[in-house]
This record gives structure tokens, C-alpha cells and sequence, in this order.
């Protein structure tokens, strides 16, 4: 058993983020915290880190053996339609998304037997964007896969979700990691499983290469203001990213080489670090740059670029 386990002080939450086809990452980095026996006492996610950290809090023993399974075998079309016809269609119908929930629906009920919140054997939070309000919307109890759809219901491309009657999609544009949330539920540290990966740069040469980037800033930008309030209060361990490659957020083929490469670099940050209070572990910024930058892991937390962010260990006496 790690250090590391006796270094963070509990509850420790495992926060996990949005990411699409990318959550294969977490599973990496889950396989990595399995093996040093480090286990969550509440489990943050958003998006598809929601889904595969209902997996994780439904049963912690084998959570990473059946991820790793279902991530193995998903495919594109499990998601997406195959007719494009179909989609073309919906185009000319008055609809508030391009897709149904239907793919990603049996994904999640294949993925958990658990039909509520209450049957997990770790407290779970989802974390959604509540439509009418603007903000975040915390869900923790009653039917789970209702709660995991609109965790997931990216805004245009999956329809909202009525939960006890509040309409919800995707919680990425308030919390696409959800730190803040993890706090406000009694977390005392933190392990950030941020599923993005480093894309080399380069000419931005088609409207989805100039998208995906701005996506990346303003997601970089909302990380940023979050750890400057959490790391001050609390260590959060950010787990490194893997190393760059080009892949689709909507590219399942890869599934097996993000789960491989995520555990490697996970495992090696891992054996090096120590914790010593309140600050940043790691490095989380780096792979919204696309680059991979590897922190100082021994001894001290690393910083981001801002100087608002802790730039040493506040250690405490005996």
C-alpha cells in the first residue's frame, strides 16, 4: 500500500470530469489508484465522468475490470446513429437535439445494476447545468440513470432531462471538473481524474480544429478559477495526463491505447508523489495547451501559471 494513502486526509473524493469518448482515460488512471490501494469516500463526475464514476461508487471491488470491459468493446455506433438519413432529418424537424438518448441510455444501464443513488456503496454526486437557473445542479438521490442522461446530455446534440422538474444537460459549461462541488460536499482532498488529452498544436485548418480549441481555453479558464478556492483549502492531486495524441471526442478506436497510456503515466506520477497539506499536486494545465509538461511531484505541491495558486505546502505539526 502507497504512502499516498495515508497522506491524504478523508474523506478523500475522487473527482472525475467530462470528456466523451475520452472517459477510456479515467479507467487508466483508476486501474493506477487500484493498485496502491487508494479508494474513494465520495465520487464526484460530470459528463461521462459521471458514468464511469456510478461504476466506480456502485462497487469499488472489480469497478476497473468491468470498465475496462465495456470500454474495450464500445463502439461509435453504440452512441451515434447509424443512419444518416435519420440525422439528416431531424435537421428539418423542430427538435432541441440532434440525437436521442437512446445509444447512450443502454450504455449506461449495461454499465450498473444499481437503479437508484441509495443502492451505491459510495456516496455519488452528478453534477448537471440547470437550464433554467444557469448554475450547477447537484444530483444525489432517487433513479440513477435519469440523473446520469443529464449529466451527459451534451446541450444541441442530446436532449435536456426532466429531473424532479428541473430541465438539465450536460454539466461541462459550469463544472467540466467538478472541484468545487467535491469541496462543498465535505471533501478533505482530492484526486482530479481529468480525461483530456494533449493534442500536438498546429495550423488550425477546419471549423472543428478552431472549436475544439476555444472549448479547450474555456475549459482551461474554468479549471483555473476553480483550483485557486479548492487548492487553498484542501490537497488536490491532479493525476498527468497521457501523452499527446490526436483523437476525436467522438473516437472510440483508441479506447485500449488512452486506457494503456493513462495508466502508465498515472502509475509513474503515483510512485513519486507526497503530500504535505493544502495545494496542487500535479500539473493540470498543460493539457488544455496542448503540451505535457511533468510537474515537480516530489516534496511540494507544483503550480499552475497563476500566482493566486498555492506555491508551497502549508505542513502541520504532529
Amino acid at each position: 500500500m502507497s504512502d499516498l494513502v495515508d497522506c491524504l486526509p478523508r474523506p478523500v473524493a475522487f473527482v472525475l470530469g467530462g470528456g466523451a469518448s475520452l472517459g477510456a482515460v479515467q479507467v487508466g488512471m483508476l486501474e493506477a489508484l487500484e493498485e496502491i490501494g487508494l479508494r474513494p469516500d465520495l465520487v464526484v463526475g460530470t459528463s461521462v465522468g459521471a458514468l464511469n464514476g456510478a461504476v466506480l461508487a456502485e462497487r469499488p471491488d472489480g469497478a476497473v475490470t468491468r470498465l475496462r470491459t465495456v470500454w474495450g468493446e464500445l463502439e461509435r455506433r453504440d452512441i451515434l446513429p447509424r443512419n444518416l438519413l435519420g440525422l439528416a432529418w431531424r435537421l428539418t424537424q423542430p427538435t432541441n437535439s440532434l440525437l436521442g438518448t437512446e445509444g447512450i441510455e443502454q450504455v449506461a444501464e449495461d454499465m450498473l445494476r444499481a437503479e437508484t443513488f441509495e443502492e451505491l456503496e459510495i456516496p455519488f454526486v452528478a453534477v448537471t447545468l440547470d437550464l433554467d437557473t444557469g448554475g450547477a445542479r447537484i444530483l444525489d438521490g432517487g433513479p440513477l440513470v435519469p440523473a446520469l442522461l443529464a449529466s451527459a446530455a451534451i446541450p444541441g446534440v442530446f436532449p435536456p432531462v426532466t429531473v424532479d422538474g428541473h430541465l438539465l444537460v450536460d454539466g461541462g459549461p459550469v463544472a467540466t471538473v467538478p472541484v468545487r462541488e467535491a469541496l462543498d460536499r465535505g471533501a478533505r482532498s482530492m484526486v482530479v481524474l481529468d480525461c483530456t488529452v494533449p493534442g500536438p498544436r498546429g495550423t488550425y485548418r477546419t471549423v472543428t480544429d478552431v472549436l475544439t480549441r476555444v472549448a479547450a481555453i474555456q475549459l482551461r479558464n474554468q479549471l483555473e478559477s476553480a483550483l485557486v478556492t479548492v487548492a487553498a483549502a484542501v490537497p488536490v492531486v491532479v493525476l498527468d495526463a497521457p501523452p499527446a495524441r490526436w483523437v476525436s471526442m467522438v473516437d472510440f478506436d483508441q479506447s485500449m491505447a488512452l486506457m494503456t497510456d493513462a495508466h502508465v503515466a498515472a502509475r509513474s506520477q503515483l510512485a513519486a508523489l507526497e503530500v504535505h497539506g493544502p495545494g496542487l499536486y500535479g500539473e493540470p494545465f498543460a493539457r488544455y495547451d496542448g503540451s505535457r509538461r511533468v510537474g515537480p511531484w516530489r516534496g511540494r505541491p507544483s503550480v499552475g501559471p497563476l500566482p493566486a495558486l498555492p506555491i508551497g505546502p502549508k505542513r502541520t505539526r504532529a
